[in-house]
């Protein structure tokens, strides 16, 4: 008894290991953006954004064995407009990349639900277990939220400084998300499906 305790334990401390670890790698190139942006412009910001981001998903890689999607997909874009940003020296491709990617997951998201399907569901089946109508709902929910962060984006940066906007980045939007997120719980439980 004391031993299956133990094991679940240590996989129980695991297990917040990684999410810590998954974390740090997620929030860790926006802290990079902010910090140096509010210290430097955000054309320094953006030259140790890009770089950055490449390490976190390398070391998501080597370290979890796998990059998560969300992340990868964010990535490629902080890479190209990044360094669209950097070559052309308009910061414009750096602002409106979250309005680009969260626009561009509402619509997949949309799109899926009109076509009857729930991405969400493939994505996260694993880890959750819902009824179809769950998956809709939750679906449909993200979908809504994400087209709230790609209107919320053009809002902040079109009328903000770019120090404040690179701050609301990583302290007004993560916020919100892991908000919503746990907003969601409900939904979660309530359309829980069963084993069978």
């Amino acid at each position: 008894m004391t031993q299956s305790s133990d094991v679940k334990a240590e996989t129980g401390g695991h297990d917040l290991q990684r999410q810590l670890l998954k974390l740090v790698l997620e929030v860790g190139p926006l802290f990079v953006f902010f910090l140096v942006t509010s210290l430097a412009g955000v054309y320094a910001g953006t030259a140790c954004f890009v770089p950055a981001t490449i390490l976190a998903l390398v070391a998501s890689r080597l370290l979890l064995g796998r990059i998560p999607l969300m992340p990868l997909v964010s990535g490629v874009f902080v890479i190209i407009f990044g360094g669209l940003t950097l070559y052309l020296h308009d910061d414009l491709f750096i602002k409106v990349k979250p309005t680009i990617i969260n626009g561009l997951f509402a619509v997949l998201l949309f799109r899926g639900l009109y076509q009857g399907r729930s991405w969400l569901k493939y994505l996260f089946e694993d880890a959750f277990h819902l009824t179809d109508e769950g998956w809709r709902i939750l679906t449909f929910r993200w979908a809504c939220y994400f087209t709230f962060l790609a209107v919320l984006n053009e809002a902040v940066w079109r009328n903000m400084s770019p120090e404040f906007w690179s701050g609301f980045k990583l302290f007004g939007v993560m916020p919100l998300t892991i908000i919503f997120t746990i907003a969601q719980v409900g939904l979660l439980k309530k359309h829980e499906a069963s084993a069978n």
